[in-house]
């Protein structure tokens, strides 16, 4: 076995055979982990620790990066999907529960890993940071399994709203917490920071931008689909859009998933049957084949020798973040009297975690190098408490992004089955 590893490290497999070999297997691995009453994205995960760096390392981190393009296509549709899921009348009949389950679910994580961690730490710059990721979901978790089992009712509606918008929320909570977090560092050096008014507002204006590109994109979009009839061409059309949108807020740093979400909201709430059902149509077709690519992709980044580290901070980041998503999502429910099953089983419905999550803790370690005062020197180089907390925070949330991306569908079709919302052949 080792023989066949070292060999298979060390092949230069062109890449688009190997697409094409992962989407063959991924659709088989996807078909037979339902033998396990486990929904198939946990199969595509499966497959890509396989070609991962865990085992085969055909996906390295070099292809990886030659691929990075392919998750964003993927989460790209898939906020469209959700925003046209997304009709006035529909949110208008779920109400301001909605509202009061996203508030409650993101600040309930954020609350909860904060207390946990300030307890085991004492120290109130890691106790922010993390707390600011917790929030943060993974959609296309959620989504994909819904779609996978052609979930229908209120909790469903509900997933898709609350998965859509947290988004929004989770962007403006990390905002502030890495301004907060920014500022701390400085004072431990003697500085002061003259523009944290300014960094408090980089989210907000993030939000709003997104929201007003999307709204410009479905505009014209909506004026150029109307004149076609095929629903190929209709296809072809917001294709090219996605991609263009995904293009500009990655230029733009804007969210890519509330841009394209806001998109699709767009375009179900103004346009006719006749053009909605043909998008929607084509997108059942696609969405599969994005998932079996983004979730074997997702899989070969989870790097299974990163468990152990988890340690005691990783340990309570996963309670304090699932009891805190849990807890909240049925306190908003209660306060915005939802009906019974959407309070006691939509917290189960958004605990995935991934790709969002990695990358903010990127961004902290990036944010922070440097930053804070000096606490040792190693090989001539000095390590602040900047770069500490930076190495620390990604270390562990890749570790705990593991554990959710596994868990997270699985309570998601858990809730989905309690609440009577889907039928398994």
């Amino acid at each position: 076995m080792e023989r066949l590893i070292d060999y298979l490290d060390g092949l230069e497999m062109p890449i688009l055979l190997l697409i094409g070999l992962t989407v063959i297997f991924g659709f088989y691995f996807g078909r037979n982990i339902k033998y396990l009453k486990l929904p198939s994205i946990i199969g595509y995960m499966v497959l890509g620790v396989i070609l991962g760096p865990s085992f085969l390392n055909l996906f390295n981190d070099g292809i990886q990066d030659q691929l990075a393009f392919i998750p964003d296509i993927a989460l790209g549709f898939v906020a469209l999907s959700i925003g046209m899921e997304l009709k006035l009348s529909t949110l208008r009949k779920l109400g301001k529960s909605i509202i009061y389950i996203i508030l409650f679910e993101s600040f309930g994580a954020f609350l909860l890993v904060f207390i946990g961690i300030f307890l085991v730490t004492h120290d109130i710059l890691l106790s922010i940071v993390f707390a600011a990721i917790a929030p943060a979901s993974a959609p296309a978790g959620t989504v994909a399994v819904i779609r996978e089992y052609k979930a229908k009712g209120n909790l469903t509606k509900a997933l898709y709203a609350v998965v859509g918008f947290d988004d929004g929320l989770g962007i403006i909570i990390f905002g502030f917490a890495l301004a907060i977090s920014k500022d701390i560092l400085l004072h431990q050096t003697g500085e002061a920071s003259h523009n944290i008014w300014l960094t408090l507002f980089y989210p907000f204006k993030e939000i709003i931008l997104s929201f007003l590109l999307g709204g410009i994109i479905a505009t014209i979009f909506s004026l150029l689909a109307r004149k076609l009839k095929n629903a190929g061409d209709v296809f072809i059309l917001i294709f090219g859009f996605v991609l263009g949108t995904i293009g500009l807020c990655r230029s733009l740093h804007l969210s890519l998933i509330l841009t394209n979400m806001i998109i699709g909201m767009v375009i179900i709430n103004t346009q006719q049957t006749s053009l909605t059902s043909k998008i929607e149509e084509r997108l059942s077709f696609i969405l599969p084949l994005l998932f079996i690519l983004f979730f074997t992709l997702a899989g070969a980044n989870l790097h299974i020798g990163a468990l152990p580290s988890l340690g005691l901070i990783g340990v309570v980041y996963v309670l304090g973040r699932t009891c805190g998503l849990i807890g909240g999502a049925r306190l908003g429910a209660i306060i915005g009297k939802s009906e019974d099953k959407i309070r006691k089983y939509l917290g189960l419905g958004i605990l995935s975690q991934a790709g969002v999550a990695i990358g903010l803790s990127l961004m902290v370690k990036q944010e922070f190098k440097g930053m804070g005062k000096i606490i040792e020197t190693v090989n001539g180089v000095n390590i602040t408490t900047g770069d500490k907390v930076g190495a620390l925070v990604i270390t562990i949330v890749t570790a705990t992004c593991i554990l959710f991306e596994i868990i997270g569908p699985i309570t998601t079709k858990i809730a989905l089955k309690k609440a009577g919302e889907i039928k398994e052949n």
